[in-house]
């Protein structure tokens, strides 16, 4: 993975040191690891050896990303012990305001499929191996709950945020997350309404598969697709076709 991300490099890039190279992969992966939560305020990092092992790289590359890290004030060192994170940046992430009408409802389905169609294009073409069994994995969860006749809304929420993630891009997978309560109400409503439908569990479940399918077959416009095809579906299964004139409401 490590010699794909760095063959995939803008040719401007491509002219510095491998040293440097690596250095801002491994920055890059513990700082999304921290923004995204993986890490408590003033938890202390894994040890150079621990990381430099992690990441496949030498202790000098751990030590340049480090670095980067204090100066961005993500963490914070002390002599002896290590690297912690630092309060700074676990600040107060990106938040919307709370839904309060139908009319928002539509409205989050709206960015959603200006959003998650794009991300599962670039899963398609950028997952690890890691990527895909977290994605098969959700799936079999809500696989199950519909052999049970019923819905697992936490699945399918991290279903699509693994998605986002796989897609190695932090700026869809932050939006997802900063829309994690408003897309639930979606999800919430949506699931209650498949189980009053003969098939619905089961249909929606497939377009999950054909999603999942399209990203571990590198085929990324079939995945745009059907993820369009699933978001916009459950919009109007749960609208019943009706939406509303946003241009007044």
């Amino acid at each position: 993975m490590r010699d794909t991300l760095l063959n995939n490099l803008e040719s401007p890039l491509a002219d510095r040191p491998k040293s440097f190279l690596l250095a801002d992969v491994v920055f890059d992966s513990i700082r999304r690891a921290i923004t995204n939560g993986d890490y408590a305020e003033d938890e202390r990092l894994p040890g150079e050896n621990a990381l430099a092992s992690q990441f496949d790289v030498s202790r000098p590359v751990i030590r340049s990303a480090l670095k980067r890290l204090r100066d961005e004030g993500l963490v914070t060192s002390r002599q002896g012990s290590g690297s912690f994170v630092s309060a700074a940046a676990l600040s107060k992430p990106l938040a919307f305001q709370p839904m309060e009408t139908i009319a928002d409802l539509q409205r989050c389905y709206e960015f959603r499929l200006t959003i998650e169609p794009a991300a599962a294009a670039l899963a398609a073409k950028r997952h690890s191996a890691a990527d895909l069994a977290e994605i098969e994995k959700l799936w079999q969860v809500m696989r199950d709950a519909t052999e049970r006749r019923s819905h697992r809304e936490d699945a399918d929420f991290a279903f699509h945020l693994a998605i986002t993630a796989a897609a190695n891009n932090q700026y869809f997978e932050t939006s997802l997350r900063a829309l994690k309560d408003h897309i639930a109400v979606g999800m919430k409503f949506h699931g209650l309404s498949l189980q009053t439908v003969r098939g619905g569990l089961d249909h929606v479940l497939q377009e999950h598969d054909e999603i999942y399918r399209a990203i571990s077959r590198g085929e990324a416009e079939t995945a745009r697709a059907a993820m369009a095809a699933h978001v916009g579906g459950s919009r109007d299964r749960l609208f019943e076709g009706r939406l509303l004139d946003l241009s007044s409401t």
